[in-house]
């Protein structure tokens, strides 16, 4: 395992609080749990922290392995960080494409890496559809700084991303680029939202609810509902953890007429989370 690589290894499980290691390095799922049993974690941390990186070593750790566990470290005290907001959104009328994480993967490394020689890109998955990217940023002549990293926060069902303070802020046109073009947007903008609680902030991202205040219509003539006068209140709940793919199949599947109504098609392009429908 090259020395670079132990080192970053080592500074990262510093830095993870005692009574999150286990859980922590389960995550990881680098180590096996069968090593992991031979380890005294009730030793002192530099002690510790000693054995893990020899197990690491005599594993042949590489730089993505590293990473990731930076990653997951970030995940745990994702309030540490302030979470900036950046939402895309297509031209006027563009249909909605289905989503392919690793086509998305894949060319969001390459526009990074065609601009800049030396520059580390790492993924993780997450829950809710999204993917933690980790980007150590380098010069023309620097190798990249793996102790400064920017991280962005995909969800792959909206127009959002959420990233990191980024020191180098000559490289933010570039990462904004790698968005856009690797989720088919064209076009991104920095919302005027900023916090440390990446969970408050993901509430304007799922787009879920509609409510209705319109007269109930029918073909069928007669029936409570039609003589009602007053318009009807109720809240209609969109929720999948796929739910742009899921609102495109519904008319193939049978289970609304084609082409779809705006009310939806309309939803991956609206800022909100959260919309009345009433009669014109």
């Amino acid at each position: 395992m090259d020395e670079t690589v132990a080192e970053f290894i080592k500074r990262t499980i510093l830095k993870i609080p005692m009574t999150e290691m286990m859980t922590i390095l389960k995550a990881w799922d680098f180590l096996p749990e069968n090593q992991l049993q031979t380890v005294n974690f009730r030793q002192r941390k530099e002690s510790l922290v000693q054995d893990l990186v020899l197990l690491c070593e005599n594993k042949r750790a590489s730089l993505r392995d590293a990473a990731l566990l930076d990653i997951i470290y970030t995940q745990f005290h994702r309030h540490q960080k302030v979470w900036d907001v950046f939402q895309m959104s297509k031209e006027p009328g563009e249909d909605v494409d289905l989503f392919d994480m690793e086509q998305f993967k894949s060319s969001f490394e390459k526009i990074l890496r065609r601009a800049l020689k030396n520059v580390t890109v790492s993924f993780r998955d997450a829950e809710e559809n999204a993917v933690w990217i980790r980007i150590a940023w380098g010069t023309q002549y620097r190798k990249p700084n793996q102790y400064k990293p920017v991280f962005v926060v995909y969800y792959s069902q909206t127009p959002y991303a959420f990233t990191s303070f980024c020191h180098l802020k000559s490289n933010t046109p570039l990462l904004s680029q790698a968005l856009t073009v690797a989720s088919n947007h064209h076009k991104i903008v920095k919302m005027d939202l900023r916090s440390r609680y990446l969970d408050s902030l993901k509430a304007i991202v799922f787009k879920q609810y509609n409510q209705l205040e319109t007269k109930f219509k029918s073909d069928f003539h007669g029936g409570i509902l039609a003589e009602r006068k007053e318009p009807l209140r109720c809240l209609i709940k969109f929720s999948s953890p796929h739910l742009l793919e899921a609102l495109k199949s519904l008319a193939p599947a049978g289970i609304a007429d084609a082409p779809l109504s705006p009310l939806l098609t309309c939803i991956p392009n609206k800022g909100m989370n959260y919309f009345k429908i009433r009669d014109k």
